[in-house]
Order: structure tokens, then C-alpha cells, then sequence
């Protein structure tokens, strides 16, 4: 059996049709029909989360199956601006899911255009045979700078951000954006027509396969081809705001940040339509039915609900935490049914290794996702994240979320309120006790680690130019 894994970065899980999350606030409802598609042949969880944020910490869950959170022993890596707490490389005494596969006989690939994994002292390709990097997102210095006017960079930041906004990230963005001319240029095509690449001349070698296609889309920027934008908010001539400001969201006009949802739903429909065509080479190739193929996200993003735009860690509400998880097994065999285990990022390799029948050469503290589907294993009551100096705690009853040392506590009733309007934990103490009881429990016990983020920031080595 073959495995893919694909990992979209910011895909929330309200913007996925076959989550029936309906219509959002502007009245559309994101258009993704190859995810649709890929679900009726599928498992789909309907509670799968984060098991620490951001970016990286996510992905060293994931590849490894341990926990990243409660982030102890976070030594910030030389060579990245980045300060989240636990954003560092792969442990050198973990193992990777990657490395496991190889020394069990599996061609190993990973394809990816999530440049953070690059950066100096990363080591996220361990174990793989073949990984290709597609230049171009975000921050990566592929595209001289000189050529991107301050007039261009003003056209994606309102008045009231251009002091403060993420002008350096803006102008290298649309630096190496500057060569772009037909859709196939854009970073998710350029990733998953790599991928494809790649299995017409590995998928029907004679060992089977493991192939990680990790897109940093729909990621910020989003700044899709017109056409997918007009989908969503058509004849829009104002600020595009297609990176937004970390923080409030009052910054913002109504208009702005109606077209800024409508620039991210269109960057989802553009990731579902490449996915789609790599999904059909599967098919086309003869190796869908013989491949597990797994299809998440590490995390949502905030987009104006709650006041909060970007990924913001005391905000840690559905719109950033709830994620889709479809995984079609072989043969598509469960398709069309959904399981409401709790499921996160470190249970993915231990998923992988079960449907496989191969024993993990170290301890993993995930869970088989296949068997809690299957009625064959005990789900966990709860699950637990951490993103910087916050936790969080969702049960079937509350969502909790706190500073690191149980301060702003703040408790909402699912049940009654998952949108998480009204803050109870005034009126349930008992209730945030238990949540934080079982953060602790989670983390190892107390006290949960808090950096000095001002020591971290004057270290000669980390100051950026």
C-alpha cells in the first residue's frame, strides 16, 4: 500500500463544502468540489484539530507522532526571525515517519513550497529519498526586492497599516510574484504539478511509495487569479489586502475586509481545482485504490470573527482551530462516513504505521485515527493545544482558553455556543478548573513554560536588518 499525504496550510474547515458549515457571513459558501469529492470516498473527521501552533510546531507533530506542546526546553533556531514558542527542528532523538517508511523499504518523497522547513538549522526533509523545495512564497528571498515600488506595496495595505503592516513580507512576495503570467505559475499549481511530475515517474515503480505534498496555499498571501476572487466579490476596486495585519481587525473597512474573505475563499477554490488534477493523476495512474491518501491542514486562520486577524494565540476560536481531516483508504473502503473522535496532528503517524501493519521503532503518543473510526480503539474525552504563552482545551461540553498560567481565562459552551459568542467562565468555575486540570495533565504538570521574548529578541545572532 501506498501512502499520500497532503497537508494544506490555513485551510479552515468552515471554508470545505463537505463540512456543511453553510453559507458564510457575506452569503457564499466556498466552492471546493474536488475536496467534496474526495470526502464521498472517504472518511471525514469532524473534530480534528491542532496539537500545537503555528506552522512548524504543527509539522513536527505531525511527521513524528509526539507531542510538540507544552513547548519545553524552546531554544529559538539561529538563523529565524520566527519567536513561537516551539518553533524549532525536528528533535534529533525523534524518529520521522519519513525515516521509518524508508527503512521499511518505501520511495520517500516530499514536495512542498512551505519554505520555513528550509530555513538554516531546519531538518524537516529527513528521510526522504527525493524533496524538492518550489521556490517563491511569502518571505523566501528568491525575487530581487529593488524591483517592487513602495506604490505597489501600498496596494495591498490601507491607510492605516502602512506604518505598521508587513511591508518587507509584501514587497518580497510580490518580488518573486513578478514573473508570474498563466495560473500554472502560482505557487499551489507550481507544488501540486510537481507532485504529479513526480508520480508519473516513481508511482508505478516496483517498491511502494510514501509522497508528502505539503502546500504553504491558502496560506497569506492571497492574491489568486482574478477570475477565482470574482467568484466571491466581483467588481471590488478598492485596497486588495491580500496579507493582513496581525492583530484587530478594526483597521479594516467593511468593504476591505469583505473582499480580503473573498481573496482567501478564492485562493481555497484555486488549491481544491490543483488538487483535484492531482487526485485524477492517482486515479488515472492506476494507484488510487492501492494508496492511503490523507488530506489536513495544520490550522485555520482568523479572518475578522472575533475582532482578531491572522493567526492570533489568545484567539483560539473554530475559525482557527476546527481543520478538515478526509482520509480515503484503499479501495475507498468507509466512504461516505464521518467519526466524531477527537483527532490531532501527532496521530497521523501512528495512523499511517497501524494501516501499514509497521511498528514504530520508537514510542508515539498519537492515536490510530483508522481504528477510533472503526469503533476498534478508545478515543480520548478531550484534546488539548497550545499556540505561545496560550492553551486551549475542547471537550464534547467547553472550550477553555488561558494564558500558559491559567490568567484570562475564558470558557464557552459548545453545545449552546459554537460560534463561542458569550464567555462563561464566570458563571462555571468548576468547569474551568477541570479544563485547566486537564491542560496540565497534558503538559506534563505545572508550571507550563513562559520565554523571556525580550532576552530571545536582543540576542545579536536573532536582530533582522
Amino acid at each position: 500500500m501506498n501512502v499520500v499525504l497532503v497537508l494544506l496550510d490555513s485551510l479552515r474547515a468552515d471554508h470545505v463544502g463537505c463540512y456543511g458549515r453553510g453559507p458564510t457571513a457575506e452569503g457564499w459558501t466556498c466552492r471546493t468540489p474536488a475536496l467534496d469529492a474526495l470526502a464521498a470516498e472517504s472518511i471525514v473527521f469532524t473534530r480534528a484539530f491542532p496539537e500545537a501552533l503555528p506552522t512548524i510546531p504543527v509539522r513536527r507533530a505531525l511527521h513524528t507522532g509526539t507531542r510538540t506542546f507544552p513547548f519545553r526546553g524552546w531554544v529559538p533556531q539561529k538563523g529565524d526571525t520566527v519567536r513561537a514558542y516551539g518553533w524549532q527542528r525536528i528533535p534529533e532523538e525523534q524518529v520521522t515517519l519519513a525515516e521509518t517508511l524508508q527503512a521499511n523499504g518505501y520511495r520517500t518523497a516530499l514536495v512542498t513550497d512551505a519554505f520555513h522547513q528550509f530555513k538554516p538549522s531546519m531538518n524537516f526533509h529527513r528521510g526522504f529519498d527525493h524533496w524538492q523545495w518550489v521556490r517563491g512564497q511569502e518571505r523566501d528571498p528568491i525575487g530581487p526586492t529593488g524591483a517592487v515600488s513602495e506604490a505597489d506595496v501600498d496596494r495591498h495595505l490601507p491607510e492605516a497599516a502602512r506604518q505598521s503592516g508587513p511591508r518587507a513580507l509584501l514587497r518580497q512576495y510580490l518580488a518573486n510574484a513578478r514573473a508570474r503570467r498563466h495560473e500554472e505559475d502560482w505557487q499551489a499549481p507550481k507544488v501540486f504539478l510537481a507532485a504529479i511530475r513526480w508520480l508519473e515517474e516513481n508511482g508505478t515503480a516496483d517498491k511502494p511509495f510514501f509522497l508528502v505534498v505539503d502546500s504553504f496555499d491558502p496560506h497569506e498571501p492571497w492574491d489568486p487569479p482574478r477570475y477565482y476572487t470574482d467568484l466571491y466579490d466581483p467588481g471590488y476596486d478598492g485596497i486588495e489586502v491580500i496579507t493582513p495585519k496581525y492583530g484587530p481587525s478594526d483597521y479594516l473597512s467593511p468593504g476591505e475586509l469583505r473582499h480580503m474573505r473573498a481573496l482567501y475563499a478564492g485562493e481555497v477554490t484555486m488549491v481544491d481545482r490543483w488538487l483535484g488534477h492531482f487526485v485524477e493523476q492517482l486515479r488515472t495512474q492506476g494507484v488510487l485504490d492501492d494508496t492511503l491518501l490523507i488530506v489536513t491542514a495544520d490550522h485555520g486562520h482568523q479572518l475578522g470573527e472575533h475582532g482578531l486577524t491572522g493567526k492570533i494565540s489568545w484567539g483560539m476560536h473554530p475559525e482557527l482551530m476546527d481543520v478538515p481531516l478526509i482520509v480515503r483508504r484503499p479501495g475507498a473502503a468507509g466512504a461516505g462516513t464521518t467519526c466524531g473522535a477527537f483527532v490531532q496532528g501527532h496521530d497521523l503517524a501512528p495512523t499511517v504505521l497501524a494501516a501499514l501493519g509497521v511498528a514504530p521503532p520508537v514510542p508515539m503518543d498519537g492515536l490510530d485515527a483508522l481504528a477510533l473510526a472503526a469503533g476498534e480503539a478508545e478515543g480520548r474525552p478531550y484534546a488539548t493545544c497550545g499556540f505561545n504563552n496560550y492553551v486551549w482545551c475542547r471537550d464534547d461540553r467547553w472550550v477553555y482558553v488561558a494564558r500558559n498560567d491559567g490568567a484570562e481565562a475564558k470558557l464557552y459552551d459548545v453545545v449552546a455556543d459554537p460560534d463561542h459568542r458569550e464567555d462563561v467562565a464566570a458563571a462555571h468555575p468548576d468547569g474551568v478548573a477541570e479544563m485547566r486540570r486537564r491542560v496540565v495533565a497534558d503538559a506534563g504538570g505545572e508550571p507550563l513554560p513562559v520565554y523571556d521574548q525580550q532576552s530571545i529578541m536582543a540576542r545579536d545572532w536573532y536582530r533582522v536588518p
